[in-house]
């Protein structure tokens, strides 16, 4: 399994960014796609996934600014990051999970850098 993902940056507070990511190799028909992020002492957390049933769920303080969906082409996701905080600032990963439940094992992209200045 491999993960590419692009997007990222440096945005000014209340700004936009979006984040794609594209899964290839052997990928499950039933999945889960999202994006995790982490900071420096920080436990990797959720920012929001979306299964192959078009079936979200969103980390805390994410709901209502950032919006994840399937990409147009098979096995990408999309998230759009609206009205960033610097709070936000943190490297970005992309999840790949075979079973749409997020029980199966995890796989991960490489990490884009977030960067929200004040």
């Amino acid at each position: 399994v491999q993960l590419q993902a692009s997007g990222g940056g440096l945005v000014q507070a209340g700004g936009s960014l979006r984040l794609s990511c594209v899964a290839s190799g052997g990928i499950s028909s039933l999945n889960r796609l999202g994006w995790y992020r982490e900071t420096p002492g920080k436990q990797r957390e959720l920012v929001a996934a979306i299964t192959t049933y078009g079936n979200t769920v969103y980390g805390n303080s994410m709901t209502g600014r950032f919006t994840i969906s399937r990409g147009n082409r098979k096995n990408t996701v999309d998230l759009q990051m609206n009205s960033l905080e610097p709070e936000d600032t943190a490297v970005y990963f992309c999840n790949y999970n075979p079973d749409h439940t997020g029980r199966g094992r995890n796989y991960w992209g490489q990490g884009t850098q977030v960067t929200v200045s004040s």
